[in-house]
């Protein structure tokens, strides 16, 4: 660690205990985790126990990426790694933060007519869905959840194409409207498990397959590169992350959010600190 970030990490600790108001941080994030509402979970216990203010900005992981090199932007939270490690690479931002996890569902109808129902393996799932050409709906917007499917595809050697195989037009607006499409169609999709979680009282769908390692979802933060944008609050950033990744601070939030609704965590902490 080098002496700037010693410092910025001792002075993002004495923010936390202090709790001194002042100071604001801009966050772009992958959608599923807005729409499940651990954001504003996260964000309103920073607020109450720092005074530092926290607001976001929703989209797919790829367009949020796109978000932040343009600026305005002091942290992302985002879930693609091959995408991060490039935002990375190019400077735009400091470092990859793991930070939560939950996991990736293979849902459909229950009628399930591919028959894939109770297959331990996503990717044989896939391959079995293929061959029968079951309607699958795709969101197609090089998201997180686009990236993550993608991804299972390649794993199991297949690039899917044909009439069975859906772009849905309004994929950047996020998993629930996907999976709402996708029951309206009767078509198969990859989706986190928080998302459908939230969504299934409004849907016609079952997870159909679950549990395999290749579905985990891992979620990173990134610090925007002060060097490249000279007006990121890199106090107020520093402190929030500090915050994030503690285990008895944002981590805590993390491992509780959920179960008194579902009761079950949506999210699992993921920081190594």
């Amino acid at each position: 660690m080098d002496l700037r970030t010693a410092l910025g990490w001792l002075l993002a600790g004495t923010l936390l205990t202090a709790q001194s108001p002042g100071g604001h941080v801009m966050l772009a994030s992958t959608i599923g985790p807005i729409d499940a509402g651990i954001v504003d979970a996260l964000e309103t216990a920073f607020t109450k126990e720092t005074g530092i203010s926290v607001r976001h900005a929703g989209a797919g992981t790829g367009a949020a990426l796109e978000m932040a090199r343009r600026g305005g932007f002091d942290l992302l939270l985002v879930h693609a790694k091959s995408l991060e490690e490039k935002f990375v690479a190019e400077g735009y931002g400091t470092r990859r933060i793991p930070f939560m996890y939950n996991d990736f569902v293979v849902v459909g109808p229950a009628a399930d007519p591919a028959g894939i129902k109770g297959m331990t393996s996503a990717t044989a799932a896939l391959v079995k869905l293929a061959a029968k050409a079951g309607r699958f709906l795709t969101r197609g917007d090089k998201s997180g959840t686009h990236v993550a499917e993608l991804e299972l595809w390649d794993k199991a050697g297949l690039k899917p194409q044909g009439a069975w195989y859906q772009i849905f037009e309004k994929g950047s607006e996020g998993n629930v409207a996907t999976l709402v499409a996708a029951s309206e169609r009767g078509a198969y999709t990859v989706i986190d498990r928080a998302s459908y979680l939230g969504a299934r009282e409004r849907i016609q769908l079952q997870i159909l397959v679950e549990g395999d390692e290749v579905l985990l979802n891992r979620i990173s933060l990134i610090p925007v590169n002060p060097a490249r944008f000279p007006h990121t609050d890199v106090a107020a950033t520093q402190a929030f992350v500090a915050w994030l990744v503690h285990r008895d601070k944002g981590q805590k939030v993390i491992a509780a959010f959920g179960k008194d609704r579902f009761g079950q965590a949506l999210f699992f902490p993921d920081a190594r600190r």
